[in-house]
């Protein structure tokens, strides 16, 4: 990739940054707000809850931003520090400045913000293609990394289903209304296209012009050399992919990862309160920052 991302004028900048703040407006009120500058541009990450605990670094789904964990913030916080990235290269409060031109980059550039940030050891955790950059990031650059969580991970293991890639090609020419509600109620399971933080990515997907190297599904080899602690969370109803063939594989590439399937679990933003409740727990067990039940694994 040559090129860099950015909106496509002054007045999608404008549009894409007030629907950013009503969408931030649902988070709780951010500790610290970091602009981190790295080789490839400046990362916007929030800092939310504090103590002397290993950071517990959160990255967004696809097009997504910080905004997406405003109902799994709270739950996680108060227990140790956690941040949240706007990934280099896609939309959000993040300005790339220089070219990324593979996934060894992606991961250079997460791993400079943990180093600029002074982090020595990190429990990454991500949904929807933000797992897929947690596993990028253990396969190019896990020196930093004490454990990833992954929540219905994307192309980690399993590929995109033809019909979501073929609806968000569609839908990249054709952006009606319906066209759009169509898109989230296929990749979500729901219709939830009246929130705040599912409005923001879909005027990321309208305002900007993302310059970075789309996820693959990494190969076999790299997965299974994978040696620090895994946590993935399946969803059975995930609309983007075949979730049970990616859990299953996952089980098979990476015998030591702790895998579930939760089967009425769905994609991305329609996933209600107690299930996500479940994945903070599963994650705060997982990471070692709190001892808690965790019911009906699922497995």
């Amino acid at each position: 990739m040559k090129d860099i991302g950015t909106f496509r004028d002054p007045a999608a900048r404008a549009r894409y940054d007030a629907a950013y703040d009503r969408a931030m407006s649902r988070c709780p009120v951010p500790d610290e707000v970091l602009d981190v500058g790295t080789a490839h541009g400046t990362t916007r990450v929030y800092r939310f809850g504090e103590g002397d605990a290993p950071p517990l670094v959160l990255l967004p789904g696809l097009a997504a931003t910080s905004a997406c964990f405003a109902e799994l913030l709270p739950a996680l916080a108060g227990t140790g520090p956690v941040y949240t990235v706007d990934s280099l290269g896609e939309p959000g409060r993040s300005v790339q400045r220089k070219p990324i031109t593979g996934h060894a980059d992606r991961a250079r550039c997460l791993d400079d913000v943990f180093a600029e940030l002074g982090f020595g050891e990190v429990h990454l955790a991500g949904g929807s293609t933000g797992g897929w950059h947690c596993v990028n990031q253990a396969i190019h650059l896990p020196e930093r990394l004490a454990s990833i969580s992954l929540l219905d991970p994307t192309t980690v293991t399993a590929p995109f289903s033809r019909g979501v890639l073929a609806l968000g090609l569609l839908c990249a020419v054709v952006r009606t209304e319906g066209m759009l509600r169509w898109l989230v109620a296929r990749t979500t399971g729901g219709d939830s296209l009246d929130r705040p933080d599912v409005r923001l990515v879909l005027a990321g997907i309208r305002e900007y012009r993302p310059r970075v190297p789309f996820q693959a599904c990494p190969p076999e080899d790299r997965l299974r050399a994978l040696r620090l602690p895994v946590l993935a969370v399946f969803a059975g109803r995930s609309g983007v992919h075949d979730a049970r063939l990616a859990a299953r594989r996952l089980r098979e590439f990476v015998p030591h990862a702790d895998v579930e399937v939760r089967p009425g679990l769905t994609h991305g933003f329609a996933f209600g309160p107690g299930e996500l409740g479940h994945f903070a727990a599963r994650v705060l067990a997982f990471t070692g920052r709190r001892a808690t039940t965790v019911d009906d694994p699922g497995r």
